[in-house]
């Protein structure tokens, strides 16, 4: 294990990371650096498994020959350098192609969410302009309610099935090319993938991702989750979002390390096999998904246990009985990741580099990042102080993000990104997180972090899941309001409610207890499972404005 300190100091001369960044990186090309340059025979770039539990694997020499069929055919559609090739499909073997295959005449992908329905993918191409985008059969319907929808490629079923008068047939026209084209070099500025941010309060905006990142996606693939030459890795996060894309394929396949796929739903079944047919030693996902395994108890625990090595966790906070869970039935450590679409995962707890790892502590710096905490000033705050997480760009190399494509945006204040997330730093140097800035709580003079109560909330067995929020409060400005999903075996009373109301009272402080606990069936959550509080939140102050009318009209 590498010493964090040394490796953060790598970082430290400006004019040293730009010639590693700007000069090294002026003839890049992404197919090369996460196939091509690893295209040895024999060498394995990808496992995949089937939902019925088929399986098959393919060399970085076939995904390279593929592509490369795929490239001459986007080229004989006129697709060109910097022009958007969008993708919605499944993890199969198809989307690889498509991916490398965009990369390889300089184009841009992007990626598209399976779940997103017609209004969602029109939106997002409309955005992005693409000329062209691969479906399979079963989204191919999602894709005749879009309008002005580009030239679409489809990957048929059986006999063919789900192709539509006008559409490409995928395999089909792979034939029709040869399995030699060169590759188009380009600079570290130029982008490689168009995301779109999750749009949790208001709609999408795209951001364009240069390929100077694939030095970030590397370093973190490497330091934070610690990917060894003899580990099986599997990231379970969809590739249509950025954890999946940078983390799933970019990151590992520019190492040169096989990645795996399945092609399913992720359930307890389909989680341990996949894991124990692969022997996957290294895993990555989210707490959303690590809650569902843990729902499965002792089976689950049994049938993994000594399985993995480590496991890592990104896109929401872990709960500290997340993390007691893993340790004490699996005998692994799992460690949180913190980082968003707009700049990959700069705080982590890192696998990889020997750093103190606390509890509840988002982590400490990636290599090459330099993370502050602000105050509403935007002066950098001492420990202990609440304030917003931003990263300092003048002293961060490798920071990537530019900006939004076609919005002027207010994350730039000199020479800080804000993230838009509330945390501390603690006196060792590591940062904690506390919410969302719109969802910390002021309640009677103090402010609250959601996480913490849905943390103590968690830990009690009844809770499977719990969201916070501050409901509007004539006397105390806001109070403390819980949302909670219970197991099955319990029963939503009244009684239940007061007891989790002392339990975290006992837990946290007196100011901070869920004052009201509604129970719920399930929470809101973005399609790639983070929690939409502004959505309970705002039900909430819509509830409040009703019953003021009301009342004022009595």
């Amino acid at each position: 294990m590498r010493d964090y300190l040394s490796a953060t100091a790598h970082f430290n001369y400006q004019h040293t990371v730009d010639a590693a960044l700007h000069g090294s990186l002026s003839a890049l090309n992404a197919c090369v650096e996460c196939c091509d340059r690893h295209a040895l025979p024999g060498r394995i770039a990808l496992f995949w498994e089937g939902r019925d539990g088929s399986s098959a694997t393919y060399t970085f020499t076939q995904l390279q020959e593929q592509a490369a069929r795929f490239a001459n055919f986007l080229l004989a559609q006129g697709v060109q350098k910097g022009d958007k090739v969008a993708g919605l499909l499944p993890r199969n073997v198809e989307l690889l192609i498509v991916v490398l295959a965009t990369w390889r005449i300089g184009a841009v992908y992007q990626p598209l969410f399976t779940a997103f329905g017609p209004k969602a993918i029109e939106h997002r191409l409309g955005s992005s302009g693409a000329k062209l985008v691969v479906t399979d059969a079963v989204n191919r319907p999602k894709l005749a309610e879009v309008a002005d929808c580009p030239t679409i490629v489809t990957v048929t079923g059986a006999k063919g099935q789900g192709l539509v008068r006008g559409d490409f047939s995928f395999w089909a026209e792979l034939g029709n090319y040869p399995a030699q084209c060169d590759p188009v070099l380009l600079t570290g500025e130029d982008p490689f993938l168009l995301m779109f941010t999750s749009g949790t309060t208001g709609p999408s905006k795209a951001l364009y991702v240069p390929l100077k990142a694939i030095v970030a996606f590397q370093s973190y693939t490497r330091d934070a989750v610690d990917l060894r030459p003899e580990d099986a890795f599997w990231n379970v996060a969809d590739p249509g979002w950025a954890y999946g894309i940078y983390f799933g394929i970019t990151g590992p396949l520019g190492l040169g390390h096989p990645i795996t796929f399945y092609d399913g739903p992720f359930t307890l079944e389909s989680t341990c096999r996949v894991i124990n047919k692969y022997g996957i030693s290294n895993l990555t996902g989210s707490p959303t998904a690590y809650r569902l395994l843990i729902a499965g108890g002792d089976e689950f625990a049994r049938s993994i246990k000594g399985k993995l090595r480590i496991v890592s966790s990104a896109g929401e906070p872990l709960n500290p009985e997340v993390i007691r869970w893993f340790a004490d039935n699996l005998d692994v450590v799992i460690h949180d990741h913190y980082g968003q679409t707009e700049m990959g995962m700069v705080l982590c707890n890192h696998h990889g580099l020997d750093h103190p790892v606390h509890v509840g502590a988002a982590g400490f710096a990636s290599p090459g990042h330099r993370i502050v905490v602000l105050d509403d000033q935007h002066q950098e705050l001492a420990v202990g102080q609440p304030g917003i997480l931003a990263v300092d760009r003048s002293q961060s190399p490798m920071f990537w993000f530019n900006g939004y494509h076609g919005v002027v945006t207010k994350a730039f204040v000199g020479n800080y990104y804000l993230s838009g997330d509330t945390v501390e730093l603690n006196p060792d140097g590591s940062i904690s997180f506390v919410g969302r800035s719109d969802d910390v709580i002021t309640t009677s003079g103090y402010r609250v972090g959601p996480f913490d109560v849905e943390s103590a909330l968690i830990e009690h067995p009844a809770v499977i899941e719990a969201a916070v929020i501050g409901k509007p409060d004539p006397e105390r400005t806001e109070l403390v309001k819980a949302f909670v999903v219970i197991g099955a075996q319990y029963r939503a009373t009244p009684e239940l409610a007061e007891e989790l109301r002392q339990y975290v009272r006992k837990r946290l402080a007196a100011h901070s207890y869920p004052r009201e606990i509604e129970f719920v069936s399930e929470l809101p959550k973005t399609p790639s499972g983070k929690l939409q509080r502004f959505i309970l939140r705002n039900q909430e102050i819509a509830k409040a404005q009703e019953a003021t009318a009301h009342k004022a009209s009595a």
